[in-house]
């Protein structure tokens, strides 16, 4: 068995042995490699001590980022790779974070702190695949498994226990039953956990191919204490039947969210700290209620004057998994609102082909009068019933000018 090591990686670990210090890929990309996938990140490990990093690659070249946990950043052809100590760890009185370390020499020593054992794996080219807890078998058998005493390793870290779930959803693991049994017996210790981090582990969580089975309601209940756990069996269908991956993570925070109402909504999220963006984003989808006509020029068209297109396609989305009997129905809506972006179809006061000087120049009075004048002219144009031409719009105008 053998791992291509990305050339940077590969460089700085050479380095490292040929100064004389053991040194490896660790954790998530030996992980990765192993299922045949593509490591976003190359994360190494060495016996050499941090000021023994900074000295060997140059204080020009390294990030003091983590001295005090032996971690040193370096810089290598545009990349950054972070270098960490062997180490053990003290207690975690915070429920979160190490009071102290131990740097040690050998790396089964390092791996024995990690969390689960497919994360707890180490390579090297010289030394091949080092793996002390079994992280290679679980990963054949699709199982995600504590490294050592489940308890343990969440009462260090509680946040562990939405990686659990995490991991498992993203590569359709199932969970090792004593480290589920503890993660649901320890899940009140999420009150350790920043709302930032659970925010970030939610949004990958939801971002899984098929996330419903992991969205455990023990776990959920101190993560989002307003969502109704009745209502989570139904969510998980909704969820999966959407489109996977992080640009679609607000479809199914939606479709999570959907029995809060907007202002419910709002207030989740925020208590989550997401973004305004976010916030705004997926309240649109949850107080957006599908049309019940199939009439389908007009109601794209009526979407189309509230929202870009990015976000119709996630109300259609969103209607289709919730009303799957309808999804023919949504489809069709969503393809309709294609085509009229990309004909540049008139659906918005902006796009008539007059404006509100033109309105003023024709005798329309300024003020809210004028306001409605346009409004009115847009009903006509999206129903058909004028064209979006100067001069027709002008003559229905007129009207308002008398009035």
């Amino acid at each position: 068995m053998n791992i291509t090591i990305e050339p940077g990686a590969s460089a700085l670990l050479d380095a490292l042995h040929r100064a004389g210090f053991a040194a490896y890929a660790v954790g998530g990309c030996v992980r990765d490699s192993l299922l045949g996938l593509a490591p976003h990140d190359w994360d190494l490990c060495t016996a050499a001590r941090p000021e023994q990093v900074m000295e060997l690659f140059g204080e020009k070249q390294c990030i003091p980022t983590g001295l005090q946990h032996g971690t040193v950043t370096v810089k290598r052809d545009g990349r950054l790779y972070e270098i960490t100590t062997f180490r053990t760890e003290g207690s975690y009185s915070d429920g979160r974070h190490p009071d102290s370390v131990a740097f040690v020499p050998d790396v089964r020593e390092d791996l024995a702190r990690r969390d689960f054992t497919i994360n707890a794996m180490a390579y090297s080219a010289e030394e091949g695949l080092c793996d002390p807890f079994g992280g290679q078998e679980d990963l054949a058998r699709g199982v995600v498994r504590a490294v050592g005493e489940p308890l343990r390793r969440f009462e260090e870290d509680a946040l562990r226990i939405l990686r659990l779930y995490r991991f498992a959803a993203r590569f359709g693991f199932v969970i090792d039953e004593t480290t589920e049994a503890a993660a649901k017996q320890l899940a009140a210790h999420l009150d350790c956990v920043s709302v930032e981090r659970i925010e970030e582990e939610l949004n990958k969580l939801l971002s899984a191919p098929k996330p419903g089975a992991y969205l455990e309601p023990e776990v959920l209940a101190f993560v989002l204490p307003e969502l109704p756990p009745d209502y989570l069996s139904e969510a998980r269908e909704i969820i999966d039947a959407l489109p996977a991956g992080g640009e679609e993570v607000t479809t199914r925070w939606a479709a999570l969210l959907l029995p809060l109402g907007e202002d419910g909504t709002r207030k989740a999220l925020k208590r989550l700290k997401c973004s305004n963006a976010v916030i705004d984003g997926v309240s649109t989808l949850v107080k957006e209620k599908a049309p019940r006509t199939p009439a389908l020029s007009l109601q794209a068209k009526r979407l189309l004057g509230k929202y870009c297109l990015h976000t119709v396609r996630q109300l259609t989305a969103l209607w289709s998994a919730l009303r799957p009997e309808r999804k023919d129905e949504f489809t069709a809506l969503q393809k309709e609102a294609e085509t009229l972006t990309a004909q540049s179809a008139c659906c918005r006061v902006s796009q008539l082909a007059v404006n509100g000087r033109d309105l003023m120049a024709a005798g329309v009075a300024p003020g809210p009068g004028l306001r409605r004048a346009l409004e009115a002219l847009l009903e006509e144009v999206i129903t058909g019933r004028l064209p979006n031409k100067k001069a027709e719009l002008l003559a229905f105008a007129a009207k308002f000018s008398a009035a």
